[in-house]
């Protein structure tokens, strides 16, 4: 894919989320985040996948970053009025992404995200920016996609950022995580939290959450959060796991959760 530098690049990503989310079942199970198998990570960082990421301070992807950031300093004013005084609230999405998040804090740890993940899943349908705007590199902020109702990969992963930012998660075990899908030859985004060490990805396409160490046949290309957009350093390919592998007690466990049933659109 190169970097996203390049507005071509941008225009890449947001099309390859919108057409991932319309594709038949059987080629989200094909392509999606894969529970099967393990992920032998030689060298690692504290970022997800455990590889090495260096910041970026320019470029599309780094633009589009500041742009939803600016966006999401306005709508935790907007939340902020709205929460305090709910009866008067005039933004039905505020009321409603307040909602999720309200459920989510009164769980903890897999609970508290499983319900997020579950419920912007549900919240949201899945359309491409084309379809939406016209355009295809549109980001949009959390009350913006919830006001419509709609969106692509890009905007369940930021509107899961939010959520979980507000139900009490650190900055430091928050990320949205880009990736290359190598069987579609696609762009996929997916929002990532650390518990107890481990980095589990919340994806749009199922309600199962999956640890990274599990991911199969992506590529992670650019991870954002607290320090901003990074780059990984010539991140190696997640190779699919052989059929022998037998899924992991840990990730049916995941599955067995509140707000975790196997779930592909």
């Amino acid at each position: 894919m190169g970097t996203f530098g390049h507005s071509h690049a941008l225009r890449a990503i947001a099309l390859a989320c919108g057409i991932a989310l319309l594709l038949p079942a059987i080629s989200l199970r094909a392509a999606t985040l894969d529970s099967s198998g393990s992920l032998e990570i030689a060298s690692r960082s504290t970022e997800p996948f455990g590889l090495i990421a260096h910041p970026l301070s320019f470029g599309g992807l780094y633009e589009k970053w500041r742009g939803v950031e600016r966006k999401l300093d306005d709508e935790r004013v907007q939340l902020a009025l709205c929460d305090g005084d709910r009866e008067r609230c005039a933004a039905p999405a505020a009321l409603q992404f307040l909602a999720i998040v309200d459920n989510a804090r009164e769980r903890d740890g897999r609970a508290r995200l499983g319900q997020i993940n579950r419920a912007v899943n549900l919240a949201i349908r899945p359309m491409s920016d084309l379809a939406q705007y016209g355009e295809i590199d549109v980001w949009s902020s959390p009350l913006a996609t919830f006001y419509r109702g709609a969106g692509d990969c890009e905007d369940y992963a930021i509107a899961k950022f939010a959520a979980l930012s507000l139900a009490g998660i650190s900055p430091n075990d928050l990320r949205i995580v880009v990736m290359r899908n190598s069987i579609l030859g696609e762009d996929h985004a997916v929002a990532a939290v650390r518990l107890d060490g481990h980095w589990l990805m919340l994806d749009n396409q199922r309600m199962a959450m999956v640890e990274d160490s599990y991911v199969r046949n992506f590529r992670p290309l650019f991870v954002i959060g607290r320090s901003g957009v990074m780059k990984y350093d010539d991140a190696p390919l997640i190779a699919a796991a052989p059929e022998r592998d037998v899924v992991p007690s840990a990730a049916l466990d995941l599955a067995a959760q509140p707000g975790m049933i196997p779930f592909a659109n």
